[in-house]
């Protein structure tokens, strides 16, 4: 079944609907399982109101392939008809697809005018379709959706002065009608208001979320829909966190599950190997063997990191961290030290020193992880790792070598963060 509905006149009557949701910019970083995990859990999520519509840059350039893989994604999903945006980034075959660019959704309770910004400018057939929308008489609470920002209070990235004046000339002798600008674009989210009207800008649907200004840190912003809802005779809008797994088809078929799991557990392993052999190969000189391990071994992480997607259970920004300090607690103060008892009892020596030493390591983990937690005071800004045993150390001025295995100081590798 298409639950993408390709829109073929510009006005449709879509009868008594009383919610929907908007999902931003989900393909434009490329369709990779991490991208589309997001794309799809929104989806689910999405699927509880009555349509859904996407705010643009649904593929990531406008090559006939991607549009059929998100379409096959977004039909296999979403559970409701899907109204397309277009974004920048929905270049080539979009209307083969999709349809018409500006369009305008009539419900008996709101209205929703979609207009086509992708260039930075509003088309002159969309101006035109949204004045003759909002002087209809049956035509109230009206959404008017597209995809870059007007000009606001938090970021630049908007459309021109000049162009939000075209728009509001035509919507200004209805205004009382529109109740909300809705739009994507940003990888983040923000709130404003423009012209007394409520602006909502979501881009939060699979593109990774970004730093867009000193007001908006990524790590202040999840993953998230927006819900759209009439109560009480208004028209109302919520922002819902991804913080759930809602879409579950990989996680409830046992034997998909099992083989995912697999696949994280062989791809990881894999890295391991390409990894280590890398470093024989650069002992002996090899350096483009060495080079060619190193990105076999970036690649088959990237495998392993898609395959767990399928499977990862998301969780806000600090609780996320919570759970890292709270795993690596257990591990040093009772399952490492367990393990090391059993191997030396039985005579595995080797074991029992790798979980000893590693019990040390996760300890001083836990605590680095604990000062991150209070993300504005964390100043640990250089971090050496010894690359025989791991250990991790904030400082090396006073010790010539690593305080856990013996490895030399010189062999430390030392990461810098960047502001």
């Amino acid at each position: 079944m298409n639950f993408i509905q390709k829109v073929t006149a510009p006005i449709l009557p879509i009868g008594n609907v009383s919610s929907f949701s908007l999902i931003g910019d989900p393909g434009c970083e490329g369709l990779g399982t991490t991208m589309m995990r997001v794309y799809v859990n929104a989806l689910e999520l999405a699927s509880r109101d009555d349509f859904i519509l996407i705010a643009g840059d649904m593929v990531p350039t406008g090559k006939r392939r991607f549009y059929e893989t998100i379409s096959e994604i977004t039909n296999s999903v979403a559970g409701k008809d899907t109204y397309i945006l277009r974004g920048n980034h929905d270049t080539g075959v979009y209307t083969e697809y999709f349809g018409l660019q500006n369009y305008a959704l009539i419900g008996d309770s709101f209205t929703v005018v979609v207009l086509d910004n992708a260039m930075r400018t509003f088309e002159a057939e969309g101006l035109e379709l949204l004045g003759r929308v909002l002087a209809m008489e049956e035509c109230r609470n009206v959404v008017i959706a597209f995809h870059i920002p007007l000009p606001n209070h938090f970021i630049r990235n908007s459309v021109s002065e000049a162009e939000f004046e075209r728009l509001r000339a035509v919507y200004a002798p209805y205004r009382e009608k529109v109740k909300y600008f809705a739009c994507g674009h940003v990888h983040s989210r923000f709130e404003d208001v423009v012209d007394g009207i409520p602006l909502i800008c979501s881009g939060g649907g699979g593109a990774m979320i970004e730093d867009v200004s000193e007001e908006i840190r990524a790590s202040d912003v999840d993953y998230h829909i927006v819900r759209f809802f009439m109560e009480e005779g208004r028209l109302c809008h919520r922002i819902v966190d991804l913080t759930e797994m809602y879409y579950k088809r990989e996680q409830q078929e046992p034997v998909l599950k099992e083989k995912l799991e697999e696949a994280v557990k062989g791809e990881l392993y894999a890295h391991l190997r390409y990894l280590t052999f890398a470093d024989r190969a650069q002992k002996r000189g090899y350096e483009k063997v060495a080079n060619l391990m190193r990105a076999l071994a970036d690649s088959e992480y990237r495998h392993a990191r898609s395959f767990f997607a399928v499977l990862e259970q998301p969780v806000p920004f600090m609780e996320a961290l919570s759970g890292f300090r709270k795993s690596e607690n257990f591990e040093f103060e009772r399952l490492y030290p367990m393990v090391s008892d059993y191997a030396a009892g039985i005579g595995g020596m080797l074991a029992k020193q790798a979980f000893a030493d590693a019990a040390k390591m996760e300890r001083s983990h836990a605590e680095l992880i604990a000062k991150a937690e209070k993300l504005e005071e964390f100043s640990v800004d250089t971090l050496y790792v010894c690359p025989v045993c791991g250990c991790v150390m904030t400082a090396v001025d006073e010790i010539d070598r690593c305080p856990v295995c013996g490895a030399p100081k010189r062999q430390f590798r030392e990461f810098t963060g960047k502001e």
